[in-house]
């Protein structure tokens, strides 16, 4: 009966201790990836980017001044401020943008680049620009950090 006593102890001494092991390991783990922080799955990445960049196009397209700096990471208010509806400004007066598309989102070397065309009216001249953005997680939310001239060419599609 001793032995059976002996091996009972040591089961129930292995039972309690691999939850413990398990939970350290990140087997058991119950927090979501996405939540914690400075960790955010590449597919969360890429849809907050094109979300934030379509809110940004789409207020654009609207004249809708606040709309877009709710779109930018906080340290490019000020600069925004100055310049959105400047001569050459996203939102001066004097162009329209009756098409904005997004064509590729992608990781970059400072968060995900979002690629897009934006055909642009002043006037009687009509054209299409393509501009880089670049949007990155800052603090809880996703907001949009730079915005260039140029952009990616869309990704090929994966053959099956």
């Amino acid at each position: 009966m001793r032995v059976r006593y002996r091996r009972s102890a040591a089961t129930a001494v292995l039972l309690t201790t691999v939850p413990f092991t398990l939970f350290g390991c990140g087997l058991l783990d119950s927090e979501e990836e996405a939540e914690q922080p400075g960790r955010a799955p590449a597919e969360e990445a890429m849809a907050k980017s094109r979300e934030r960049v379509q809110a940004y196009l789409d207020a654009m397209a609207a004249k809708d001044v606040a709309a877009g700096r709710s779109q930018l990471c906080t340290v490019l208010h000020e600069a925004y401020d100055e310049a959105a509806t400047g001569p050459n400004g996203d939102f001066a007066d004097h162009f329209d943008v009756p098409r904005a598309e997004i064509i590729d989102v992608r990781p970059g070397p400072a968060g995900q680049e979002v690629s897009t065309s934006i055909a642009v009216t002043a006037g009687s001249r009509k054209l299409t620009r393509k501009l880089l953005f670049t949007v990155t997680r800052d603090g809880l939310d996703w907001c949009i950090a730079d915005e260039r001239p140029g952009g990616n060419s869309p990704a090929p599609e994966p053959t099956p």
